[in-house]
Order: structure tokens, then sequence, then C-alpha cells
């Protein structure tokens, strides 16, 4: 394993340390034992996969796969730890996805989604800090311009990133200014536009005819536009991002999800039932406030340090 995936491995584990402790806790308390594993303790450890928000469906394939890899059998805690990563990865591996915007067309433009608080214009900014870090020309485009503080939060985030950053004042139209970013994007040799949205609560219907204003828009440029819709979700509110999920999957063409904020909860399996409750993959996980805290979601990695494994 390479340094800089090794300490990534690091700050994910650190991060998801709380559901860990919970989970492994509860979980080896129950299977380390002199005992062979039996019926009753598996229907335990489902009623304790539910209660660490994978949620009900997930928790009783889980149990089920367990229980094929350990019936019968005495267990060690490490023993116990990698049935269990294997079981949760396996419900997660077909939801992976790349979030790769250097690979496509130019400017490649990427929406960004999701109600206030979820962490969206930060994930945004990290996105940014990575690309021009790799030498992306990049434009970043402050579409909430119903909040003060969000559009002087991303200015601050382009500055650090090194990005071109357009606004227009409070209360302007935010699919214009998409429009005429994009064009001016395109007429200048940006790389990748990033356009941020105002937070939108899914129940509020003139804030979500907004969004669906601005992809109408940019589809006038070219009809492939947005290249990517990112549905970013906060894990620490738990089952309400399956909510939120569900809101906007079934209203936008969501086209990949990023979990914020797994180190400020200790139900970080709840990503478990919004991966497969979502017709879009996990592209991104954030564990921490920096930059690189912010990395590209890989099933194995995050099922092992779920149950509080070092990397395979």
């Amino acid at each position: 394993m390479t340094e800089k995936k090794q300490g990534w491995f690091q700050r994910l584990t650190s991060g998801l340390s709380r559901s860990s402790k919970q989970m492994t806790e509860q979980v080896t308390s129950v299977f380390v034992a002199k005992k062979p594993l039996d019926q009753d303790q598996l229907d335990q450890l489902e009623e304790m996969l539910i209660e660490a928000d994978l949620g009900p469906a997930a928790a009783a394939r889980i149990a089920e796969a367990f229980g094929k890899a350990r019936f019968g059998k005495e267990s060690s805690e490490d023993e116990v730890k990698e049935a269990l990563a294997e079981a949760v990865a396996a419900e997660l591996i077909s939801r992976e996805a790349r979030f790769d915007p250097l690979s496509g067309p130019k400017p490649y433009v990427v929406l960004f989604i999701g109600v206030n608080g979820s962490g969206k214009t930060t994930t945004l900014g990290k996105i940014a800090a990575d690309l021009t870090g790799r030498g992306a020309k990049v434009m970043i485009v402050a579409g909430d311009t119903f909040r003060a503080a969000a559009v002087e939060q991303l200015s601050v985030w382009a500055d650090r990133a090194k990005a071109t950053f357009v606004s227009r004042p409070s209360g302007a139209d935010a699919a214009g200014l998409a429009f005429d970013a994009v064009e001016q994007a395109k007429a200048e040799g940006y790389d990748v536009v990033l356009i941020d949205t105002a937070g939108r609560l899914q129940n509020k219907s003139g804030l979500m005819d907004e969004l669906f204003k601005i992809i109408r828009v940019l589809k006038k440029i070219d009809g492939a536009l947005p290249h990517e819709v990112l549905l970013v979700l906060d894990a620490t509110v738990g089952r309400n991002a399956l909510a939120q999920e569900k809101v906007f999957g079934n209203q936008i063409g969501v086209t990949g999800i990023v979990m914020t904020k797994l180190d400020g909860t200790a139900r970080g399996g709840v990503l478990v039932p919004v991966a497969q409750a979502s017709d879009s993959p996990i592209m991104l996980i954030g564990v921490g406030e920096g930059i690189e805290d912010l990395q590209p979601f890989d099933a194995k990695a995050f099922s092992r340090s779920l149950v509080g494994l070092p990397p395979a």
C-alpha cells in the first residue's frame, strides 16, 4: 500500500472510529465466546446492525452471510470482524463509482445539490482544491444566490484553491448565472465548472423548481449538461439521509452521491441502506475537515474501517 493510500486509510479508520467502536463492542461481546455461533446470536447480530442504521433489509442479508461464514464455529475477535467486513463489503461493492471530471469532455460541468448543512459547499471547495492541485483550470460558480454566507464561504474556498470564482448579487437568477458561467468557461478553455446551488429542503417546491430551471438552461448549451449531478448527504442525520436521497433521486437526475461527516457519527452504517436504495452510486466520502479527507469511495476499505480492521 502506498504511503498516500495508507494515510487515507488511517484517516478513514479514525473518522469511522465512533461507528466501529459501537458496532464491534456490541458484536464481539456476543460472538467472541467459547461456544459455536448459533441462531440466537445471529438474531442478535441482525438487531445490532439495524440499531447501527444499516437498515432492516441489509441487516438481514449481512447476518445471513455472516452465519454462512461462521455458523457452528468458535470465533476469535479478528475472525468475527473479518467475516462481518466481508459481509458488509458484499453489500456495497456494486455501489462504487469513480468521480473523474478530468477524464471527460471540457469543460466538465458538475452540479452540487442537497439540503442546507449537508456539507455541499465545503465538498465543492475540497474538490476544487484537489483539481487545481492536479493542474486543472477550474471555475467555481456560486449558484446559491439566496444566502450571502454561502457565497462568502465559496469565495474563500476559491481563493484557497486558486480557482476562478463567479457570483452575482443576492437574489439574482441562479439559472442565468449558471448559463453565463458555462459559456464563459467554454470560451476560455476551462477544464471543470463546479456549480453550487441553494441548499434546498426537498419539500420546498420553489427551490426545487429553480433546480429544474438550472438544469434546463444548461441543456440549452449542450444536451449532455450537467455531466454530473452530485447529491451531498450528511451521515450525522442518520436515516433522514435515506429520506433525502429518495426525494432527490426521484426528482433530479442524480449521477452520484457524496456522503459527508462520517467522522461525526456513531452510525456510519447508514451509508449501506443509502447506497442500496439509490439508483446512483457512492462516489466520494468525507471523514474530516481537511481537503485530503474527501476521497473516492472504496467499499472494502470502508467496510474494514467500519468494523475496526486494518487494511487488507
